[in-house]
């Protein structure tokens, strides 16, 4: 298992990855990551942020995961498209992104944001693990409107 920095060329297989997970949790909605404009562009996307990254997992060559992190707020960042393939899940490859993505927003910011839906259980239970603090409702500035659980997990200086 290889954690990476996403490359262009990776664009196409992460897009397909989180269509596919959220096709699947019948989340394929407005609101959602699945309608985001720059879906199909990831590695461009966060390139052109500052203090941004996405990194995917890489499994024998193929691609099975990637974790994103981007500014949201002053000194908040978002935890964005944490998607892995259903082959690949309960195999310690999200605690592998999770730590990846924690590592770097440390570094640069004061908290971490996170925004997902109440019956994804797998990764709620993943957020729960990390620390991360259940919110009532969204911080200003969400944009995925169907999200119904808003996390938050402050960085100790």
């Amino acid at each position: 298992m290889n954690i990476r920095p996403i490359q262009q060329k990776d664009n196409p297989f992460i897009a397909a990855i989180i269509r596919q997970s959220l096709e699947s949790a019948n989340l394929a909605i407005e609101g959602t990551a699945y309608t985001d404009p720059q879906l199909d562009q990831l590695f461009e996307y966060y390139q052109s942020l500052p203090h941004a990254a996405y990194w995917v997992a890489e499994d024998h060559g193929e691609i099975v995961g990637g974790v994103g992190i981007a500014p949201f707020t002053g000194k908040i960042c978002e935890l964005q498209k944490l998607y892995l393939l259903p082959q690949s899940q309960g195999k310690g490859v999200g605690k592998k992104l999770m730590d990846t993505a924690l590592r770097y927003a440390s570094t640069y910011y004061e908290a971490c944001y996170l925004e997902t839906r109440r019956e994804l259980t797998a990764a709620t239970g993943l957020y729960d693990r990390y620390g991360f603090s259940l919110l009532s409702k969204p911080l200003e500035g969400s944009d995925h409107s169907a999200m119904d659980a808003w996390y938050i997990k402050t960085f100790s200086t």
